[in-house]
């Protein structure tokens, strides 16, 4: 784990202290329990986006926040909120994804895991994959946790880890799910995910815990507008995750129970 500065511009825009929210429409800051789950990652190319630890040495993410020709980091705080990056070994993206969908909103394979070089700190915790469940119907309730920007544009409200309950809407499946504010109802501006929420975890509950159903895949604003805090679109598991598991084997993590 070490300082590089090669990172040093998102390093010096997410280090900051934070008073404002994060994910947009004023999530509160996550609870301690779910916020040992949830990695920040930083893009060499100036890019940052959330993870979710399903193994000590193992993260799952969004395929879209890992592109090809930059380097990868997990980034932690010490004591004294000076940023720390852990090093990314090995990067699988699903062998299905495909960008242009995902740039149309449409349903593609955007997952992918990141091996690092160490195992977590002590400060961290894998969250279990959910298991099959019944199929998801409009109303269903999920929690979303990301790191990103509170204000659309303004990459100085980021980096605190905040979350929020959504519900489905439309027509959910197991290729997209897309998340709302019950509040809200898509018709203003509500609880979202935005920039550097992309990959977040979409945590679903199961047998009395939290369990991964999802990543977040993209966000609107009110009506199809574009922005945030209107639509969340979430990546759901189901389909990929024999191949999460299958390759968290190859690469030689032990998942979560």
């Amino acid at each position: 784990m070490r300082r590089l500065p090669a990172f040093a511009a998102v390093i010096t825009t997410l280090a900051l202290p934070l008073a404002a929210n994060a994910m947009v429409g004023g999530a509160p800051p996550a609870d301690p329990a779910l916020a040992r789950h949830v990695v920040l990652i930083v893009g060499s190319h100036g890019t940052f986006c959330t993870g979710v630890a399903i193994a000590r040495d193992l993260v799952l993410t969004a395929a879209h926040c890992t592109q090809p020709g930059a380097d990868y980091k997990l980034m932690e705080f010490d004591a004294a909120h000076h940023p720390l990056l852990r090093d990314v070994t090995q990067v699988a993206h699903h062998p299905q994804f495909d960008l242009k969908l995902l740039l149309a909103h449409r349903a593609t394979a955007d997952v992918s895991l990141l091996r690092l070089a160490a195992p977590l700190g002590a400060a961290f915790a894998p969250a279990p994959l959910a298991v099959p469940a019944p199929a998801v119907v409009p109303g269903d309730a999920f929690t979303v946790a990301g790191f990103g920007v509170a204000v659309r544009g303004d990459g100085k409200t980021s980096g605190t880890l905040r979350a929020a309950t959504l519900v489905a809407t439309g027509h959910p499946g197991t290729l997209q799910i897309r998340l709302m504010d019950a509040r809200a109802q898509d018709d203003r501006a509500g609880l979202g995910a935005c920039t550097g929420d992309s990959g977040a975890p979409v945590f679903v509950a199961q047998g009395g815990r939290l369990a991964v159903a999802g990543v977040v895949s993209w966000s609107t604003g009110p009506k199809l507008a574009a922005g945030c805090g209107g639509l969340t679109g979430v990546t759901p598991l189901v389909r990929y995750r024999d191949w999460i598991v299958e390759t968290a084997q190859r690469m030689g993590s032990r998942l979560a129970p």
